[in-house]
């Protein structure tokens, strides 16, 4: 895992010294096609069922978040959706208006979980 240092303030405590830290880098990225290709390579399916599998993974998930549900998704983990509202005092003074926006949250697993105590890291100048 790729990193660099970059020097930021503390947003809590303005007159604290600035300090460095770590920040990982992206090196290149995956689409959906690239994956299916290499699923593909590594199953008996081909690269079009593959993808077709990963499009309608993307939609099944949307459409049950949606309707409030937690997803599974094996050993990958899961996701939710969680809620940024305004407080009010009393229950009769909160409104569907008070709620400003929904944040789709995912859950590691346990491979997940352990393949980020696992990594190694290299920094980038």
């Amino acid at each position: 895992m790729k990193y660099k240092l970059i020097l930021k303030k503390n947003p809590q405590d303005a007159s604290a010294p600035e300090k460095y830290y770590a920040t990982a880098i992206a090196d290149g990225e995956v689409d959906f096609e690239s994956l299916s290709e290499q699923i593909a390579y590594k199953t008996t399916l081909t690269e079009s069922d593959c993808y077709a599998v990963l499009l309608s993974l993307e939609r099944n998930i949307l459409k049950q978040l949606q309707q409030g549900k937690i997803v599974r998704v094996g050993r990958l983990g899961s996701f939710n959706i969680t809620l940024k509202s305004k407080g009010r005092l009393t229950e009769a003074e909160f409104s569907v208006n008070d709620i400003e926006k929904g944040r789709v949250r995912f859950r590691p697993g346990k491979k997940l979980n352990k393949m980020t105590q696992e990594l190694n890291y290299r920094r980038i100048m």
